[in-house]
């Protein structure tokens, strides 16, 4: 017989071995670290010049950073911030290296969804943030998953359920509550409105007392930070239902939402939303703060089922909030009902040579036509290793395998991201400008 006490017993004896591996993955103070990137890559794949002339530019300004060099003088290596050093002051044919980003415009919403576990959406979440970091962005990803996948690869694995979502959600509802209740009281009638009241294990602990920027933390890439998740942050689902119940006006889906409104417009450049397997309090809150949905799905057809029932089921669940607080959204900045500024599909742990998933790649195309992305993720020996050390691609230094599987790796990313950022790109310049 199993009680609680014993399933708690085999979690602790599994957070032991997590710290042995972090141990072994990471470095002896279980701190993540951002290699150093070679001047092939930083000429070649991150900058895209061609590397004569990127030599030529190190040699003729000595205001570029130097880098370290092997010990046999062949390669110089670099740091992203001496990466993005170099990106903001060198030119080639008088055209900039800074990235695209349209002025007067806040940081774009990215929600990479899909209720199907196994689909790949840490996988995707994380190496477009670090793809983006790369093309000189800055990021802010959120992790909305309990399973914490994502806070993990980022290297943060110590977390308190404070600063997660649940916090996020739970400082929200104590603001909206207390405007709720100001605007009761100040009501032109002078009626003395029902005051709403909060559970003691939220108004006691201080959450109303965070600020904005109390919930990102710093991760080892130096233009990525996070809002990390953990274990215990599932309690958002059970809580919310209760704090609902509470203040049945709260409207529970926008609270990210109207904490992303808090941060200033330019403090990132792109915010990248990796959500749990589930359509639930969290996962609703990324769908309607973000500006474009990406839906990862594998080639199978069970996958291609279950994505079909994701949409119709956020479908339907996005209708019950336009209908349940149409006239009356108390508060943000996302207007009822959610719209999104572009929708795509995305096909993980695909393999050309498999006639099965070619047949299911040309079927999502035939229902979902041009929303289906024409570069899927290819299912690689390296992209399999990368997920056991918790890296990505990116991460990973090609000389730890040959060159060959690492680059096949990195070049179905990159042409996934090479899409992606098309795709955001377009979906930005809708947005509507900030004053």
């Amino acid at each position: 017989m199993y009680s609680h006490t014993d399933l708690q017993a085999l979690r602790d004896a599994s957070l032991k071995m997590q710290g042995w591996i972090r141990k072994q993955t990471f470095s002896p103070e279980m701190e993540k670290t951002l290699r150093r990137f070679s001047s092939w890559e930083v000429s070649e794949l991150i900058l895209r010049v061609n590397q004569s002339t990127f030599r030529g530019r190190l040699t003729a300004d000595p205001s570029l950073p130097d880098g370290e060099v092997e010990e046999d003088g062949r390669q110089r290596w670099f740091s992203l911030e001496e990466i993005n050093e170099m990106r903001r002051k060198m030119k080639i044919n008088r055209k900039t290296l800074m990235p695209y980003r349209p002025k007067s415009k806040r940081a774009i919403r990215v929600a990479v969804a899909n209720f199907k576990g196994g689909a790949g959406k840490s996988t995707v979440a994380l190496h477009f943030a670090h793809a983006a970091a790369l093309d000189g962005y800055r990021v802010l990803c959120v992790d909305f998953d309990p399973q914490a996948t994502l806070s993990h690869s980022m290297g943060l694995s110590d977390v308190n359920e404070e600063h997660t979502v649940w916090g996020i959600m739970a400082r929200d509802l104590i603001h909206e509550t207390e405007r709720m209740n100001q605007t009761a009281r100040g009501a032109e009638s002078g009626t003395a409105l029902p005051q709403r009241r909060l559970p003691l294990q939220v108004t006691d602990i201080g959450l109303g007392d965070l600020r904005v920027t109390d919930f990102i933390k710093p991760t080892c890439w130096p233009t990525i930070d996070l809002v990390p998740s953990c274990a215990n942050a599932a309690f958002v689902e059970f809580a919310s239902a209760q704090y609902r119940h509470m203040n049945p006006d709260w409207s529970f889906f926008a609270a990210v939402s109207r904490w992303l409104d808090a941060l200033p417009d330019d403090a990132y450049d792109m915010i990248i939303f990796d959500c749990p397997p589930a359509i639930g309090y969290q996962s609703m809150n990324a769908v309607f703060a973000a500006d474009v949905l990406y839906i990862p799905s594998g080639p199978g057809y069970w996958e291609y089922d279950s994505t079909t029932s994701f949409i119709g089921q956020l479908a339907e669940a996005l209708g019950d909030l336009s209908a349940g607080f149409a006239g009356h959204f108390p508060a943000g900045k996302v207007p009822l009902p959610k719209e999104f500024l572009d929708v795509r599909f995305l096909l993980t742990r695909y393999e050309p040579g498999n006639d099965l998933h070619r047949a299911m790649y040309e079927a999502f195309r035939k229902v979902f036509g041009d929303r289906v992305t024409q570069n899927p993720i290819e299912h690689t020996r390296a992209v399999e290793q990368s997920g056991r050390f918790l890296s990505s691609v990116y991460e990973i230094d090609y000389r730890e395998m040959t060159r060959e599987t690492w680059r096949r790796a990195r070049t179905t990313f990159d042409n996934a991201y090479a899409e992606f950022r098309t795709n955001i790109c377009a979906a930005w310049d809708k947005l509507e400008d900030r004053t």
